[in-house]
C-alpha cells in the first residue's frame, strides 16, 4: 500500500486489499472469479459478529450477505450493496500497477478505486463503526456484495434475486453506486444523488456479404456494410428528451449557475469534467465498442460483426430499436446480446430526505441534485423485488478530479480522505434512517 500501511484509514486499507484481488470479467462469462474478495469480505463480517451466507451458482462466481440486524424490526429493511468485479486493465497503459493497491500523497490507486470498491470498503467500515460502538442501525440492514455486475449482473445479481430472494425479505430500498459524490459547477460545490439509470441494450449488428479473394471486383463486401452500418450509429446525433430526473437535474444547474435550462447541452457543460457523464444522461447513445470479421489479409470474409453499448431512456427501449433498424438499414442483422430495465424514482420520500440531510450535516451549505445515471447498476435486479434503488456513494472531492472520467477508465484513483468522509456518512445515515 505504501504512505505507512498502519498510518491509513480502516477504510483506505480495506480498499487497498479489495482492489489487490484481481476481480476481471471480461463480459460474456469470461472472469477471473470474485471468489477470495467475497471471502475477504465474509471473514470481515464474520469478525463484526455478523453470519454471513455465499451463493456461488457458478463456479468462482461468489455472491456474500449478512443482516445486520435493527433496533426497528417493524421498519422495512435497507439493502446496502456493491459488486466485486471489476473491468479489464492494460497494465502499461496506467502509471501504477493497477492492482497494487496503491496510496500515493492520499490517492488511493487501481482498479476499483472507483468502480466500485471504494464503495464497497466504504459500506464495510460503516458497518463497523456502529457495531464497534456497541450500537444497532435504526432497521435492518441487509449487506451485499455481488459477483458479476460489469456484465449485466447475468452471473451475479440476476441468479442471487432469482434463487437466494430470502436474503432481501423485508426491504424495500437500497443504496448502491455511482451518485452521493460531489461535482464543481462554475466553482461551487454541488452532490448528485442518483434516482434512476438508463436502460441497458447491448446488441450485435451483423453484416453477411459473399466470400472472396482480396484482389477482386467485390461489391458484395461484409466488412464494408458493416463498417457503414456502424458510422452511421456511433455518428448518430440523438435528440434530447427530458425526464422527470433530468428535468430537476437542469433545474438545479440553473441555480446554481444562473443560467435557464433552455440549452440542456450548455447547462450541462457548465459542470466541468462531469459534464459529458451528465450530457449522456439527456439522450439515447450508441457507442460502437467491437469489431470482428475476416482471418486473412486476401480473403473477403463472408461475415462481419460490430458491438453496440445502448442506453436508453426509460420506457424507450422499443422505439430506440426501431430507430436504430432504420439507422443501420435492412441489410443489417440485429441481435440482442443482453437487455435490462431503466428505473426511475422520485427525488423525494423519507430515505431521500436521510440521505440529504447527512450530506448536509457533513458538509453544510451545499446542495444536493438529482440525477438519471447513464450506466446501470445492480439496483436494476432488485427492483424485480420491488425494491426501489438509490446511487449513493458520498465523496466528498476535489474540483480538479476527473473523478467520473475515471469510470472504466486509466489510473483510477479517490482521494482517502473522501472515502473516510463517506465512511461517515454512511455510518450515520444508518444509525439514524
Amino acid at each position: 500500500m505504501s504512505e505507512h500501511d498502519a498510518d491509513q484509514p480502516e477504510v483506505a486499507r480495506v480498499a487497498a486489499d479489495l482492489i489487490r484481488f484481481d476481480t476481471t470479467n471480461f463480459g460474456g462469462g469470461r472472469s477471473r472469479g470474485e471468489r477470495e474478495a467475497a471471502e475477504y469480505v465474509g471473514a470481515y463480517l464474520e469478525g463484526l459478529g455478523l453470519d454471513t451466507d455465499y451463493y456461488e451458482p457458478i463456479d468462482r462466481r461468489t455472491n456474500v450477505c449478512a443482516r445486520v440486524p435493527g433496533r426497528n424490526p417493524d421498519k422495512p429493511a435497507l439493502v446496502l450493496h456493491g459488486h466485486l468485479d471489476v473491468v479489464p486493465a492494460v497494465a502499461e497503459d496506467w502509471s501504477v500497477d493497477p492492482f497494487a493497491g496503491e496510496i500515493r500523497d492520499g490517492i488511493l490507486w487501481g482498479r476499483g478505486a472507483v468502480d466500485m470498491k471504494d464503495m464497497d470498503a466504504m459500506i464495510l467500515t460503516a458497518v463497523a463503526d456502529v457495531l464497534r460502538a456497541g450500537e444497532q442501525p435504526e432497521r435492518d440492514i441487509v449487506v451485499t456484495f455481488f459477483a458479476d455486475e460489469e456484465n449485466g449482473g447475468v452471473e451475479g445479481s440476476a441468479l442471487v434475486v432469482r434463487d437466494r430472494p430470502e436474503w432481501f425479505a423485508g426491504a424495500t430500498e437500497a443504496i448502491s453506486e455511482v451518485g452521493g459524490y460531489s461535482i464543481t459547477v462554475d466553482d461551487r460545490r454541488a452532490y448528485l444523488l442518483q434516482v434512476g439509470e438508463k436502460a441497458l441494450l447491448w446488441i450485435k449488428l451483423v453484416a453477411r456479404g459473399r466470400a472472396g479473394h482480396g484482389s477482386a471486383l467485390h461489391p458484395d463486401n461484409a466488412v464494408t456494410a458493416l463498417a457503414e452500418a456502424v458510422a452511421a450509429l456511433g455518428r448518430t446525433r440523438w435528440p434530447i428528451r427530458l425526464t422527470e430526473t433530468t428535468t430537476q437535474l437542469l433545474a438545479g444547474l440553473a441555480d446554481l449557475t444562473g443560467d435557464d435550462a433552455g440549452d440542456p447541452d450548455l447547462l450541462a457543460q457548465r459542470a466541468g469534467a462531469a459534464s459529458g457523464f451528465l450530457r449522456s444522461t439527456l439522450r439515447t447513445t450508441t457507442n460502437p465498442t467491437g469489431l470482428t470479421a475476416g482471418y486473412k489479409h486476401n480473403v473477403i470474409p463472408d461475415r462481419a460483426e460490430a458491438l453496440v453499448d445502448v442506453r436508453v431512456l426509460p420506457g424507450t427501449e422499443e422505439a430506440a430499436l426501431a430507430d436504430i433498424r432504420r439507422i443501420v438499414g435492412p441489410g443489417i442483422e440485429i441481435e440482442i446480446v443482453h437487455q435490462d430495465i431503466g428505473l426511475e424514482v422520485p427525488f423525494a420520500g423519507d430515505l431521500v430526505d436521510a440521505m440529504v440531510g447527512q450530506l448536509a450535516r457533513h458538509d453544510p451549505g451545499v446542495p444536493v441534485i438529482p440525477y438519471l445515471m447513464g450506466g446501470g447498476t445492480d439496483n436494476k435486479a432488485l427492483a424485480s423485488l420491488g425494491i426501489s434503488g438509490y446511487g449513493f456513494a458520498p465523496l466528498r472531492l476535489p474540483s480538479d478530479l476527473d473523478f467520473t472520467g475515471m469510470f472504466h477508465g486509466v489510473d483510477e484513483r479517490v482521494p482517502v480522505d473522501a472515502l473516510e468522509f463517506g465512511r461517515r456518512v454512511l455510518a450515520d445515515l444508518i444509525r439514524t434512517y
